[in-house]
Parts: C-alpha cells; sequence; structure tokens
C-alpha cells in the first residue's frame, strides 16, 4: 500500500512537471504586447497647415476619414511631395514655353533646343534612356533621403524637407514658418491644377479653353 502511494505520488508530480514545461513553452510563443508610441500625432484637418481661406477644411471625398491619424499623415506629406514636383514642372514648362532653354546637347544627336519645341510626353520619348534611368535614380534618391530623416512623420516626426538644396528655418520665428508652410502648400495645389492643364492642353487641343491658341501649347 505505502509503494502504492509513492507510485501516485510520483505520477502526479510526473504530470506537474510536464504542465510546468508545456506552459512555459507556450508562453515562448506569446507575442508581446506592443509598446504605444510616445509621441501623439494629433493629426486633424482643421488644424493642420494649409487649412486656409476661401478653402478652409476642404475635403468634398472625405478623404482625412479614410482612415487612421497615420493614414492622414502619410496623404499630407504625399499631397507636400507632389506639390514642390508640380511647381517645379510648371516653372519648368513656363519657361520652356517662353522659349528659355539650355544650351548645348543633352546626349549625341540630342538638343535642349530641340526638346524645348516638342510636347512634353514627346520629349521625355526623345531622352536617351540612360537619361531617363539618370532622372529616376535621382528621384529615388530623394525619396529615400527624405523618408529616412529621424522619426517619421506617420510616427510624429517632421514632415518631409526640401532635400536640395537643404533649407535651414531654426532660426525663424514659428508664426513665420507657418504662413510660409501655408504658402507653400497653396502654390503647390495650383501647381498641380496649373501642370495638368497644361499637359491636358498639349495633347488634347481645346480642352483648356483658356490656353487655346496660346504657341507654347
Amino acid at each position: 500500500f505505502f509503494s502504492i502511494k509513492i507510485y501516485k505520488s510520483k505520477n502526479s508530480s510526473m504530470k506537474l512537471a510536464i504542465f510546468a514545461l508545456l506552459a512555459s513553452v507556450a508562453s515562448a510563443f506569446t507575442v508581446a504586447p506592443m509598446a504605444k508610441p510616445a509621441t501623439a500625432l494629433n493629426a486633424d484637418i482643421t488644424s493642420m497647415a494649409g487649412a486656409t481661406a476661401p478653402l478652409k477644411g476642404f475635403d468634398p471625398l472625405n478623404l482625412a476619414t479614410l482612415g487612421s491619424e497615420e493614414t492622414l499623415l502619410w496623404f499630407r506629406a504625399a499631397e507636400l511631395k507632389h506639390g514642390r514636383v508640380a511647381m517645379l514642372a510648371t516653372t519648368g514648362y513656363l519657361v520652356q514655353g517662353a522659349g528659355f532653354h539650355f544650351p548645348g546637347q543633352l546626349s549625341s544627336g540630342v538638343s535642349f533646343e530641340s526638346l524645348s519645341s516638342m510636347k512634353p510626353f514627346d520629349a521625355w520619348n526623345a531622352v536617351p534612356d540612360a537619361g531617363k534611368a539618370q532622372i529616376l535614380f535621382t528621384i529615388f534618391l530623394a525619396e529615400v533621403i527624405s523618408e529616412s530623416k529621424g522619426v517619421h512623420y506617420m510616427k510624429g516626426g517632421d514632415l518631409p524637407t526640401i532635400v536640395f538644396p537643404p533649407i535651414d528655418f531654426s532660426g525663424v520665428d514659428a508664426s513665420t514658418v507657418a504662413t510660409k508652410r501655408n504658402r507653400e502648400l497653396n502654390n503647390g495645389r495650383l501647381a498641380m491644377i496649373a501642370i495638368m492643364s497644361f499637359i491636358a492642353a498639349s495633347n488634347i487641343p481645346g480642352s483648356v479653353p483658356a490656353l487655346i491658341g496660346n504657341p507654347a501649347f
């Protein structure tokens, strides 16, 4: 009888040991809770830069409520980048339309003068493949640099800054910086509309009534 009790006691201890071992193995595969970011985003379309008269908070498609605050900040960064590119494109188009262009050759058999007389898509097609690759690589490099600076803007960091030339606004008054940000966004929005109109007018005659008869288009 005594030996039977010892056997039962050892059997129970073995079961407990096996249970403890299984529990420890299971806990090793349990996902640890993710720490919440220390920086609050507080992204709100009515208080963000660019929310100015006469279309303050203009969002007819409710894109600002499409996702989370991170989504809204991603939309803002995309708007900012596209606006900057559109301002460069619009300026370049106007300069070229006025008859100004770089002297010399872009490559063998392709002059800047010949490119300036072409429509945008035709001019792009005339650029050699090596030139296109350089342009695309430069864009890629600028994108990587702007997305890799410090804390990401979707995590509470600063929005993408201009890669080249770098501009330091650290010594500028906060209200002045806010005004400049509003101007940059609004000018970028107008430039996006402008460059789309220019391309449409160049490729679809009569699509932009205000540009009909303009020799630049």
